[in-house]
């Protein structure tokens, strides 16, 4: 990636002040915003959904489902901290993105494999996220237009508009120039997505509180033929003291360990207020109409987090373009060049012509896929069951028994293959009910009329 060297680094012959020892701008992240990021990209307004997925699984197997796969993604996570540097997780040389270190241990066609998984990954969110945004801006509409003509009134809108809004100010944040300058949108990114899980698991303790429906619960969830159909069933700064590594692990048990108590809390307490009926999001999908300024509230705050969100996963595949590009084209100024513009109220902003008209082209793309298939929870189900596997089971499994130099068929590489093989079962039948749902959808979709 091209580094911008400030003049004043090297005023007074303080050529390192600002640098790191592998020449980088100083890294400034702590576990503090490394676990905001976690936090801003995990608890996403998928966390509304949760009550629908427990009502899949019934009061048995939704918290299994949710504790088992916490403790999976929190182990394997702290496995790939260790993979920052190589091939010495302390010492050894670091690197940089998820490929790099797949390149240091794996090597061969893995690396290309890696690549294709997570930046698939990271298109299909932002496009989800386009989605989900703008069907929480919708809501917004649609709740205050059940407030005054009453919970009986179609109160058609359309996602599209708010989609290009949504698309706009993403143009606007993606001239953010590096993810180390995204902590401040994480943070608020955060308070938000606190912010409206509290609203959705208030409301719905105060509809288990009120006892004024009957809500059918069972251990096992959704029964065929009665609910449904046979076939539906961050940079961290380094520390002599603290390592990258160590940090990260921290990092990640609090992000981890926040998500899975918020996680648990919302799914099961709604299931407890809606029962097998649960809606895919039961703040966009109305299973709440009041007080209806809540509802608006906690709509508005999810629109705020995505904002977010979408930086926080979009930033990596912007420089993973843009450095493969300045690798192959470095003698290009379009590509390379920076222009100085004083920008009111914040000081020198560095334009580079690639940078703008890569990532504008970028969110306009996703943005006219988002409204193309407007499906909410089908497409998050397959991003999940696509990502999961490879990036949060295989890659990282792969790399520790090659960091160990773990022997075959010893007593941990064995259970460690299992645990592989286990999950990959997993992903592959959701990846089949994404795809089944979707098929569905599309059957019944109508593009480009009224969506909400």
């Amino acid at each position: 990636m091209f580094v911008e060297k400030i003049p004043g680094d090297y005023e007074n012959g303080d050529v390192n002040k600002n640098l790191d020892d592998d020449g980088r701008v100083k890294r400034t992240g702590t576990w503090v915003t490394a676990s905001a990021h976690i936090i801003t990209a995990v608890i996403g307004s998928g966390v509304l959904s949760l009550a629908w997925a427990v009502a899949q699984l019934g009061w048995v197997g939704g918290p299994a489902a949710l504790v088992v796969f916490s403790f999976i993604t929190y182990f394997t996570s702290t496995l790939l901290a260790d993979a920052y540097r190589a091939p010495d997780p302390v010492r050894g040389q670091r690197n940089y993105t998820y490929m790099d270190a797949v390149r240091a241990y794996l090597g061969g066609r893995k690396v290309q494999l890696c690549g294709l998984a997570q930046y698939m990954n990271l298109t299909g969110i932002t496009i989800g996220y386009t989605i989900t945004s703008s069907i929480s801006m919708v809501a917004v509409k649609r709740s205050n237009c059940f407030h005054k003509h009453g919970h009986q009134a179609k109160c058609e809108t359309s996602n599209y508009p708010f989609m290009v809004i949504f698309g706009c100010i993403q143009i606007v944040l993606s001239q953010i120039p590096n993810f180390a300058k995204l902590s401040w949108l994480s943070i608020i990114a955060s308070v938000m997505s606190f912010a409206y899980s509290f609203i959705g698991l208030g409301l719905s303790i105060a509809k288990v509180a009120g006892g004024e429906e009957d809500v059918r619960t069972t251990l096992t969830g959704v029964i065929v033929g009665v609910d449904v159909s046979g076939s539906e069933k961050d940079t961290i700064k380094w520390s002599p003291v603290v390592p990258e590594n160590k940090s990260m692990k921290r990092a990640t048990a609090i992000g981890v360990s926040t998500t899975t108590i918020f996680y648990l809390l919302c799914g099961l307490v709604g299931y407890a207020a809606f029962g097998n009926d649960a809606p895919g999001n039961f703040l966009t999908g109305f299973g709440f109409y009041e007080p209806f300024w809540l509802i608006d509230f906690a709509n508005i705050c999810i629109a705020i987090h995505l904002l977010g969100a979408y930086q926080v996963f979009a930033q990596p595949l912007f420089g993973f373009v843009e450095g493969w590009c300045s690798r192959r084209w470095p003698g290009n100024r379009f590509i390379t060049s920076e222009q100085a513009v004083r920008v009111p109220f914040y000081g020198v902003y560095y334009i580079n012509l690639f940078r703008l008209v890569w990532r504008t082209t970028y969110v306009i793309v996703t943005a006219f896929v988002a409204m193309l298939f407007p499906f909410f929870n089908n497409f998050l189900g397959l991003i999940g069951a696509g990502s999961f596997w490879p990036l949060v089971v295989y890659f990282p499994i792969e790399i520790h028994i090659a960091q160990t130099k773990m022997a075959k068929f010893s007593f941990k590489w064995m259970w460690l293959k299992i645990l592989t093989w286990a999950c990959l079962i997993v992903s592959l039948i959701a990846a089949a009910a994404s795809v089944q749902g979707l098929i569905q959808s599309l059957q019944a979709y109508k593009p480009f009329q009224l969506q909400y």
